[in-house]
């Protein structure tokens, strides 16, 4: 079965699947050992892992490299983040045949105009292509009802707010057939048995916890080495380079070295 069949079993099987975000073929790996559903090939952290702004600065080959190397490396289903689709309609159908051949079971599309400001950010445009002219939940409906009629497998619903009760709101509102989808790092209040409360949201993305337990992570690590002039209060803290070599699964490659090589 292929990973997009498996994702769509899985949301069929258990009514919502785990999504956790990934910036490496290694955290991809960590996510598949941890037992998440699927990777989500996050522009963001993606953005974050070269230094830059998730304000469309990655270009869709340098996402695409990385996503066939996560692809490589788990077998988990790949939800790929393709920001605005990287131009106009021409543009997204020649994106959604290269994600399909480098290994994405499904790609989001933000209804935004190009080049996108993330967001994630508080402040800043976020310009979003027209339709017609409506507010808040009334226009989000409006736009989730066209995106379904268009041919849209799943929605995907974001908020702002701190809370998750324009998430809540729209999900009782939505009178469409088609799945929701959340991302809730704004609002980590709304855990999965609430969200199973809804009874119409099938995926909940981790959109951002990879690169950010990982910054914490080498902040402290870093901060603390500078401070003792070494590692010697630190390295029982960290992975051991046995584990690092486990995750890597380096037993496999000594094995063939000692079958194949002289």
């Amino acid at each position: 079965m292929s990973p997009a069949k498996r994702l769509r079993a899985c949301m069929a099987e258990t009514g919502l699947v785990h999504v956790m975000a990934a910036h490496s073929p290694f955290s991809a790996m960590l996510a598949e050992e941890a037992g998440f559903d699927g990777v989500w090939a996050s522009g963001f952290e993606l953005s974050a892992l070269y230094g830059l702004p998730d304000m469309s600065l990655i270009s869709m080959t340098q996402h695409l490299d990385m996503l066939r190397a996560i692809a490589g490396r788990t077998r988990l289903p790949i939800v790929a983040d393709i920001d605005t689709g990287y131009g106009n309609a021409i543009n997204v159908m020649h994106a959604i045949t290269e994600y399909e051949r480098a290994g994405a079971s499904a790609v989001v599309i933000e209804d935004k105009t190009f080049p996108k400001v993330t967001s994630l950010a508080a402040e800043g445009r976020q310009d979003l292509l027209r339709i017609e002219e409506f507010h808040g939940e009334v226009e989000a409906l409006h736009r989730a009802h066209a995106y379904m009629e268009a041919g849209a497998d799943m929605i995907l619903i974001h908020s702002k707010s701190q809370t998750p009760c324009e998430i809540e709101s729209f999900a009782r509102a939505w009178t469409g057939t088609l799945p929701l989808v959340i991302v809730p790092n704004a609002y980590p209040d709304l855990d999965a048995e609430r969200v199973k409360m809804l009874g119409n949201i099938r995926m909940m993305i981790y959109g951002n916890c990879g690169i950010r337990a990982a910054a914490t992570a080498m902040q402290d690590t870093f901060r603390r080495i500078i401070a003792d002039g070494g590692v010697q209060n630190v390295h029982k803290d960290i992975l051991p380079v046995d584990e690092i070599f486990r995750i890597q699964k380096m037993e496999e490659v000594k094995a063939a070295e000692a079958r194949f090589l002289r």
